[in-house]
């Protein structure tokens, strides 16, 4: 049995007896040393020189972005990998005062949540990397049908509400940024944040989904009392954080009651 079937195994097992997200704590720990990303080769022995060449690439961009004056000491540490990602990518603009792209908007996001997660620098830079790498290859097309998955299966769970949604013109209006593109960074706190990501990066970015219809469910009653689209959206741009990690692990059943198993699901 291969390390991966071996842990959807356990995946499976353990959450069908009710314990819901054993491996979870340490993903992204996990995720340095099985690949996962794609950030080390397969074959351990090799890792520490992997390491050693990611981390001298890592200090030569930095290098080079304060020899160009885009960064400096006091350059926040989010936007220095920013930077860095906009210099290997070949989109580094012509002045650091330019403003920012959307897309480099949910890079940063994602970087500062995942300052909170990962303590190293030179693994913070690359896990991000390429997690928003495999948002904009593996997902790219997903990610824009998520809004119309969320209202086909919040239909299903409570009907009144989504029309609640639609009679306020909410519905388009959701921050649907802020869940997909950015997956819940700055909507989360870490520990919650932490659960939703090594779903996607596990293979199925429909957890965001049941995610933001969890939310909805939730907070039924505050999201009904709204009747204005800037009102709802404002409330749900910045959630109240103690139901977190409940709202997760509510929205992991929604979605195995969904889509049954779906370890690999997109």
């Amino acid at each position: 049995m291969t390390e991966d079937s071996q842990r959807n195994f356990r995946s499976v097992y353990y959450e069908k007896v009710g314990f819901r997200g054993v491996e979870e704590k340490k993903s992204l720990e996990i995720l340095l040393k099985d690949d996962r990303l794609g950030i080390l080769p397969p074959h351990h022995e090799s890792h520490a020189k992997v390491m050693m060449y990611r981390k001298e690439q890592y200090l030569d961009v930095l290098h080079a972005l304060k020899v160009v004056r885009f960064v400096s000491d006091a350059t926040p540490q989010a936007e220095v990998y920013l930077r860095m990602y906009q210099l290997e990518s070949g989109k580094l603009p012509r002045s650091p005062s330019f403003p920012l792209e959307p897309d480099d908007e949910v890079f940063l996001a994602i970087a500062k949540a995942m300052e909170e997660m990962v303590e190293d620098s030179v693994d913070c830079y690359w896990i991000t990397r390429r997690f928003v790498n495999q948002l904009n290859t593996k997902y790219r097309d997903s990610l824009p049908q998520l809004p119309k998955a969320f209202e086909q299966y919040l239909n299903l769970e409570d009907g009144r509400l989504l029309t609640h949604l639609r009679m306020c013109s909410a519905a388009p209006k959701l921050p649907y940024d802020l869940w997909f593109k950015r997956c819940f960074a700055g909507c989360l706190p870490e520990s919650s944040l932490q659960r939703v990501w090594d779903k996607v990066v596990s293979g199925s970015c429909k957890i965001l989904v049941f995610v933001a219809v969890e939310i909805l469910l939730t907070f039924k009653i505050k999201v009904m009392a709204l009747n204005s689209a800037e009102k709802i959206t404002k409330f749900l741009e910045n959630i109240p954080q103690d139901s977190s990690d409940a709202i997760v692990s509510k929205a992991i059943d929604l979605w195995h009651k969904h889509c049954g198993t779906p370890v690999h699901s997109s």
